[in-house]
């Protein structure tokens, strides 16, 4: 509740500020520098489950570790869940900004923050009652089920500062601001980091508090970088902000709540069943033995470092691909799309060509030197690295689509890809081709999802996709000479003189109820 408490605070005399205008100015400097920290972000995210993972693996033993991993997958996938409205928060938001319609961007800040807090709030008591059973569904190992319960109770008490967090980052970078949330994610991860041995082993007048004081690391870490968070924006009188006199604001929109759960739910699901994928692989793996799934799980934490530019491009082009769709602007969201994918095989590719050439010494540092997990592991990786290239263009491409509100067809593209090509293609072929059917099944579905969403990029009709419903033409008497226009759904910029008449149409993208 913190998030209401702050936003109902007196603003009196408040004048908005906006973040970053993405319709104007050259594109690929402005895509690289709003790229950047989202990839920063993620990588200190990674960073700090590394060192919590040290710090309980190695000084409270195995069954701890075991019980923080267990619970951590909980926290990740409520996290996720939630994933695809937040997007769809971004991309609302994003849009009116673009349309210069302030107003409606308010409106999409008020009812998303309302969904997010009410959601986070049932979530942090429900699994406050409900931590041992979901545990205990998971299978977790008696040894480490009453230390993952204590973890995980803590943890479901941080959702709502964990949530609210998530929620005005996304917001932030529709109006073209991802500096601001890495600047207060940093806050948070060097916050976790320094309370975490403080916390776990108890250091001057602080308790000792076992696994659960890294738990409270993260609960105290978030609530502190959101409260910072929170007055940054108040100071600094932006456009987002909500104060007293917009408390009407956080009442709920039907129409925005509507498209954040409609267009969101298909974007939470991408990265649900992309999860599933792995885990599906994972099964596969362990059938070859211990040294394969060793050399496996060593490639995997190179891997999550190697998607990361992909990724943090691909929420880039979605942002400013929706605030340009807001301004109608459709040669700079062609020009978007084409820079995001140049910039993946150049960033991506940068990580790979090092990771191929000094593989013997990268994926070292997870196995024994001369192990036979170590060649395997160098094996797989020669194969199966090279498929994020292709899939960095298929993030980018879908994180344009997205921008108008197409999200079901990149879902589908996902789940053919992987449900349709991959884990098929491995499971089938493993008679004959055994563990090299796991290793190519990457590849070879990542380039037919890659040339999937070329061919709709090109073809499909996301280009007339819509947020919001465009508000229903009302019938009014006028005079027989003057034409009867229908209210435009966004704010009615002036329509560029080359612009296509349908494509001005088509291009309406929030509701300004």
């Amino acid at each position: 509740m913190m998030l209401v408490c702050a936003c109902l605070q007196d603003d009196t005399n408040m004048a908005p500020r906006t973040g970053r205008d993405l319709t104007t100015g050259p594109i690929g400097r402005n895509l690289l520098l709003f790229a950047l920290p989202i990839l920063g972000g993620n990588i200190a995210q990674s960073l700090n489950g590394s060192v919590n993972a040290v710090w309980i693996g190695r000084f409270l033993g195995e069954s701890a570790l075991t019980a923080a991993a267990n619970a951590n997958n909980i926290m990740f996938f409520l996290i996720g869940s939630v994933f695809g409205v937040g997007m769809a928060a971004t991309i609302l938001i994003a849009q009116s900004m673009g349309a210069h319609d302030t107003a409606q961007a308010r409106r999409v800040m008020g009812t998303s923050a309302s969904f997010f807090i009410g959601i986070s709030v049932l979530i942090a008591i429900s699994g406050w009652w409900l931590a041992r059973h979901l545990l205990h569904w998971m299978g977790t190992p008696a040894a480490s089920l009453p230390l993952a319960e204590t973890y995980l109770r803590v943890i479901f008490l941080a959702m709502p500062a964990l949530y609210a967090f998530a929620f005005l980052s996304a917001a932030l970078r529709g109006v073209g601001d991802s500096r601001t949330p890495f600047r207060f994610l940093l806050v948070a991860v060097v916050l976790d980091i320094a309370f975490n041995p403080l916390l776990i082993f108890g250091v001057g007048p602080l308790p000792e508090l076992g696994i659960a004081g890294s738990a409270w690391s993260t609960l105290l870490s978030q609530c502190l970088a959101l409260a910072a968070l929170l007055f940054h924006l108040r100071r600094k009188r932006h456009v987002l902000w909500l104060g007293r006199r917009d408390a009407r604001l956080l009442l709920l929109d039907l129409p925005i709540l509507r498209a954040l759960i409609v267009k969101g739910v298909p974007m939470g699901l991408q990265m649900m069943l992309i999860s599933l994928a792995m885990i599906a692989m994972m099964t596969m793996v362990n059938g070859f033995g211990t040294a394969t799934t060793a050399g496996y799980g060593a490639a995997l934490q190179l891997w999550t470092y190697v998607q990361m530019p992909a990724m943090a491009i691909g929420a880039a082009c979605s942002s400013m691909a929706a605030q340009n769709v807001g301004a109608r602007r459709w040669d700079r969201v062609e020009a978007t799309a084409w820079t995001g994918v140049g910039f993946n095989f150049l960033l991506t590719g940068a990580l790979i060509v090092p990771l191929i050439l000094l593989d013997r010494w990268t994926l070292a540092l997870f196995l024994p030197a001369a192990s036979e997990s170590l060649e395997i592991a160098r094996h797989l990786n020669h194969i199966s690295v090279w498929s994020f290239l292709f899939f960095g263009v298929t993030f980018v491409l879908s994180g344009v689509i997205r921008s108008t509100g197409a999200v079901v067809p990149p879902l589908l593209i996902l789940v053919v890809s992987l449900w349709g090509i991959r884990v098929p293609f491995a499971e089938l072929l493993q008679p004959r081709l055994g563990a090299e059917a796991v290793w190519w099944s990457f590849p070879v579905s990542s380039v037919c999802a890659m040339l999937m969403s070329l061919a709709y990029y090109r073809w499909g009709g996301w280009r007339k996709a819509h947020m919001l419903a465009p508000a229903p033409v009302r019938e009014v008497a006028v005079p027989a000479e003057v034409p009867a226009t229908p209210p435009s759904p966004v704010a009615d910029p002036a329509e560029e003189p080359d612009q296509d008449p349908d494509e001005a149409i088509d291009a309406g993208v929030a509701d300004p109820r």
